[in-house]
Parts: structure tokens; C-alpha cells; sequence
């Protein structure tokens, strides 16, 4: 699910392609990147995407954010709907996974264009 909402929410146009970006899209940008936005979640990503099997549950990330379990809960909430993240319920706990094209997208989308080589025949 993570993957298909990270594929509705992107733009195809990078703000920084050369040319105007819709509103829309800027505004489904601007969602995602809001979601980055925040030091928690930042290191949430960096906590999930090290850990031995690149997926982490609530309880393996509480203890080294230093926060109570329903605010990492929301902080993932928050990610997985911005679609940066997928969640898998086993049981009682759910595990989350980074979805890499997801943040390809936004890397992508951030990087402007390489400058073309242009020869000049004369």
C-alpha cells in the first residue's frame, strides 16, 4: 500500500526542472516533505533503514528515540501515510519498512537537471 500512495501523492514534475510546478503537485510535494520534516522522523527513517533486516517494530524504536510508544506510533503513522514507509501487522505489533522508490522519487524530484554538455558548431 505504501508504494501505491507514494506513487498518487508525487508530482512528475520536479519543482526544479525549469519549468512551473501545478499547485497540486506542490501541494502533494509539500505534504511529503512536511512529513520529512521533523527531527523524529528523520531519525526513524535512519533507525528503520539500519536495523538488521531493514524493518523495525514500535518497540525497537521507542528506547533510542528517548519517546513514549504512542508517539513514535504516530510519527510512523505519519510516514507511512506520507508513503515513505510500509507496515506489515504480525500479531500484536506491526513491523515498518522504508519504500525505496518512494524516496528515490523525492531525491529525484529535488535534484535539478545536469546541466547538458552543448557543443557549438560554427
Amino acid at each position: 500500500m505504501g508504494t501505491a500512495l507514494a506513487e498518487l501523492t508525487m508530482p512528475q514534475i520536479s519543482p526544479l526542472a525549469g519549468e512551473p510546478i501545478e499547485r497540486a503537485d506542490a501541494e502533494r510535494l509539500a505534504g511529503v516533505l512536511k512529513a520529512l520534516a521533523d527531527p523524529a522522523r528523520l531519525r526513524l527513517l535512519s533507525l528503520i533503514q539500519s536495523a538488521p533486516e531493514g524493518e523495525a517494530c514500535v518497540c525497537d524504536l521507542t528506547a533510542p528515540l528517548g519517546l513514549s510508544q504512542p508517539t513514535v506510533s504516530h510519527h510512523l503513522r505519519i510516514l507511512t501515510e506520507a508513503g515513505l514507509l510500509e507496515r506489515e501487522k504480525r500479531g500484536v505489533w506491526a513491523y515498518y519498512r522504508l519504500v525505496p522508490s518512494a524516496i528515490a522519487t523525492i531525491a529525484d524530484l529535488l535534484t535539478p537537471p545536469r546541466k547538458r554538455a552543448t557543443k557549438k558548431t560554427r
